[in-house]
């Protein structure tokens, strides 16, 4: 069994790769703006707290966030490509997929209970909407599932539930937890970046970069652009070249596990031209940060010298790259995060708290001595 199942992955590898290949050699579509728009509905789908998928009119699953791999029970890389209406009830399945294929004709939103295979007893609202995606041939289906609501038909409160009888909602501890921990994470790096001497960036840089490592991001990578050093530093309210046209030039900091296992990656990362990273370089001329959960192009850090993805290599399931923006001086800089392993991914509350570090960061590398 072992050996037919190496068979047919070697297979489906054979099968995948040259089609990758044209895929990455393709040119982005749009402009920057547009990636970024795109980006952040990606994020805004991941992040939801909402279960919701993208099927096709079979049920078969696109897309899955993360709230429905948590109610569903199974991880979204599985469930990619499976028919969604297999992880519910055997009595459950057949009207599910008759309901998808009526909205995927256009005969309008529906929805109907259902049943989980991993939660038979709590009935689920499953509620059924046609998209027409741009560049899709085929209409897509927005399922929305919500649990315990199966007694409002159509997902519609009764009257008599007012505000009167509803009572105080408590608060979500994970979430009380998180923004303490970033709160206090701000905290942290105002005191190291305020530590840190007066007139050299890279000091600034690589206190703020050691604040970061290990609570917040697993891998730390900071790149320059030229005229950041420290004997340019506070010579002039605007110096020459700090645009946010220019791309980074030098990597300053790169922070990773501390295993003998990473020490080669760490090499290579070290080593990297940013020029050879097109999200750093996207980074640095658009001016504007980039969340990406599950990253969709695994070339966007760049190759090492073997050719091998970067973000392949390290593993990375979530990162997030900022730009180091002054007012008076332009991009600085970009900090790229990565989380790998079992981490959780880059929460939207976490990238606006990175924002807000990455202007302080900025304010440090420009800051003249006394």
């Amino acid at each position: 069994m072992l050996d037919a199942a190496l068979f047919e992955l070697q297979h489906a590898a054979d099968s995948l790769w040259p089609r990758y290949e044209r895929l990455a050699a393709r040119a982005p579509d749009g402009t920057s703006a547009d990636r970024h728009e795109r980006q952040l509905l990606r994020t805004l789908f991941q992040r939801l707290p909402i279960p919701v998928a993208l099927v096709d009119r079979d049920t078969v699953v696109r897309r899955m966030n993360v709230a429905a791999t948590a109610l569903t029970g199974v991880r979204a890389g599985y469930a990619a490509g499976r028919p969604l209406a297999g992880l519910l009830a055997s009595g459950d399945r057949v009207p599910f997929r008759t309901q998808a294929a009526a909205a995927a004709r256009g005969e309008g939103a529906r929805s109907l209970t259902v049943r989980l295979q991993q939660r038979p007893d709590e009935p689920v609202r499953a509620s059924l909407v046609a998209l027409a995606l741009p560049g899709e041939p085929q209409a897509t289906v927005l399922v929305v599932l919500q649990p315990g609501a199966a007694g409002a038909a159509g997902g519609a409160v009764p009257a008599a539930a007012g505000h009167a009888g509803r009572r105080p909602v408590p608060p979500d501890l994970a979430e009380v937890t998180e923004r303490a921990g970033t709160m206090d994470l701000v905290d942290a790096m105002a005191c190291a970046l305020l530590s840190s001497p007066p007139g050299d960036p890279d000091a600034a840089l690589a206190a703020a970069a050691r604040v970061l490592h290990g609570r917040f991001a697993g891998w730390v990578v900071a790149d320059t652009v030229a005229g950041t050093t420290a004997d340019t530093a506070g010579t002039a309210a605007e110096p020459a070249g700090h645009t946010a046209g220019a791309p980074p030039s030098r990597r300053a900091v790169v922070l990773g596990p501390a295993r003998e296992a990473d020490g080669p990656l760490w090499r290579a990362l070290a080593g990297q031209d940013p020029a050879a990273c097109p999200l750093v370089v996207e980074v640095a001329r658009g001016g504007s940060a980039s969340l990406q959960v599950r990253p969709e192009d695994m070339l966007a850090f760049g190759e090492d010298a073997s050719g091998a993805s970067v973000l392949a290599r390290a593993g990375v399931g979530s990162l997030l790259c900022v730009p180091l923006v002054r007012e008076d001086a332009g991009v600085l800089g970009v900090l790229t995060l990565f989380r790998t392993g079992g981490r959780r991914a880059f929460s939207m509350a976490e990238g606006r708290a990175a924002d807000v570090m990455s202007r302080h960061i900025a304010l440090a590398m420009r800051r003249r001595p006394a």
